[in-house]
């Protein structure tokens, strides 16, 4: 996808990787960055340090009719929707015995969401025969997030999601890919480490924690290529592969660091 002149959605666009999204597609040329999350104060100051392409709008991603509301004002607006990022998702830091509030948020923040997003867009994208969906599923949809069950399976979830849409639609034209980065420099991350949570501090001690401007960055590149998978930390596709192929030796490694950290007291 050559991104300029293009009108691009991003959802959980108040900061973090989705204003660096939200930045990075403005400046290859987007004719229209709309920034919304639950947040609407703070996706409109994201616009206005963007410039006059931005517009910040306040958006509630688990409420299917405030999705297909928003997509059908752009779409009056602009004429079109070439991308649409969904980008937000919650964290929990809880194992099995989270809370089922802290599940079902995650389900609906990471999976549903996205199920509300294709429903909306794909209908003229199809007709238009071109559209673009870009799901940030992280790497632990595709690894496994330790420390965090809910987190983990939902993004998996959202994976297999992103996987079955690519499989089903690309040859009607619509590209997906799914954005999975490792440690970023996030409130996400940064408020897991400070909360002590395991799974914050398994990633922190996994690797590269890159800026949210280095993702922007690796998804431009990825989305010009048209791929899948689009993996800021290449790292993780080499983890995938010792995963599928010794997937016990994966586990045992995974739980020697978790071994070393709690005895670490970190």
């Amino acid at each position: 996808m050559n991104l300029t002149d293009r009108v691009v959605v991003i959802t959980g666009g108040a900061g973090g990787i989705g204003s660096a999204l939200g930045r990075r597609f403005a400046a290859e040329g987007a004719a229209a960055v709309v920034l919304a999350d639950l947040d609407a104060d703070a996706a409109r100051r994201a616009a206005e340090r963007i410039g006059p392409v931005a517009q910040g709008v306040a958006l509630d991603v688990t409420d299917a009719a405030q999705v297909r509301a928003l997509v059908d004002e752009i779409e009056r607006r602009h004429g079109r929707i070439d991308l649409f990022c969904a980008n937000a998702g919650v964290a929990t830091g809880g194992g099995v015995d989270a809370p089922d509030a802290d599940w079902e948020r995650a389900w609906q923040v990471n999976v549903l969401a996205h199920v509300h997003t294709a429903r909306a867009v794909l209908p003229a994208m199809l007709r238009r025969g071109q559209g673009y969906l870009l799901f940030t599923c992280s790497a632990a949809g595709v690894l496994t997030a330790v420390g965090d069950a809910p987190y983990t399976a939902t993004k998996h979830a959202a994976v297999g999601f992103a996987e079955w849409l690519a499989v089903t639609y690309r040859d009607a034209g619509i590209m997906v890919s799914a954005l999975c980065p490792q440690g970023v420099d996030t409130p996400m991350l940064a408020d897991g480490l400070a909360a002590g949570h395991l799974g914050a501090r398994v990633i922190a001690a996994s690797g590269t924690v890159l800026t949210p401007d280095q993702v922007a960055e690796a998804t431009v590149a990825g989305l010009a290529e048209e791929r899948f998978l689009i993996l800021p930390h290449p790292e993780v596709a080499g983890y995938a592969r010792r995963r599928a192929e010794d997937p016990d030796g994966w586990q045992a490694g995974l739980r020697k660091l978790v071994r070393k950290l709690r005895a670490a007291g970190q």
